[in-house]
């Protein structure tokens, strides 16, 4: 298969269906953090010219994620106009990957505010339910493809909350981007062989 991993520069979801034999590229405006094929630069400039046979897309969360969403109001109450302004980006860009035509797409955010006015997400997964400790909940847009199937799901009394708690500082945002492992090994194994 023909796989773009989206805005991804840790490269853990591209290896994944690396590892499986399929032609998967990732792309994002950081370089890789391992070796694997990688496009450094806009996906814009990729996403149009390959006949791609699964899109799997990362797009930044931090305009439309709920967490955010205290930042559209100012102390006064009055519209945050740069933050709506950069929200609207956001959606369209997000749009990008949901109005594709490749028939198999996944797009991976977490819980969005009801001012994106994005699609309801088809599924919501956890790392702890795919062998990690980590309690991380993340939407599945998923098109052409199935829910995933949990993994090996972690007793509740082992779960941590680390990635909430992660300290302050200038990468903090690349180290709670970051997909785990589990979770990529999964779609690797349970989206290449569905069905449309």
């Amino acid at each position: 298969m023909n796989v773009l991993v989206a805005c991804e520069y840790s490269g853990i979801v591209r290896e994944a269906f690396a590892k499986l034999g399929h032609n998967a590229i990732s792309c994002d405006f950081e370089p890789t953090e391992q070796p694997g094929i990688h496009y450094h630069g806009d996906v814009r400039d990729i996403l149009w010219t390959e006949d791609w046979d699964l899109i799997i897309a990362h797009p930044p969360c931090t305009y439309m994620a709920n967490s955010g969403v205290r930042w559209l109001y100012n102390p006064d109450g009055s519209k945050n106009i740069e933050r709506w302004e950069n929200l609207k980006e956001a959606t369209a860009f997000f749009n990008l990957f949901a109005d594709h035509p490749c028939k198999r797409k996944a797009i991976e955010n977490p819980i969005p505010h009801r001012h994106a006015g994005l699609p309801k997400f088809t599924q919501s997964i956890q790392p702890y339910e795919f062998g990690h400790t980590t309690s991380k909940r993340t939407c599945l847009w998923l098109y052409g493809l199935p829910k995933l199937v949990p993994t090996n799901i972690i007793p509740k009394e082992n779960r941590t909350q680390d990635v909430w708690l992660a300290s302050p500082g200038p990468n903090r945002w690349k180290e709670r981007s970051r997909t785990f492992q589990g979770i990529a090994d999964a779609m690797a194994a349970q989206w290449t062989n569905c069905k449309l």
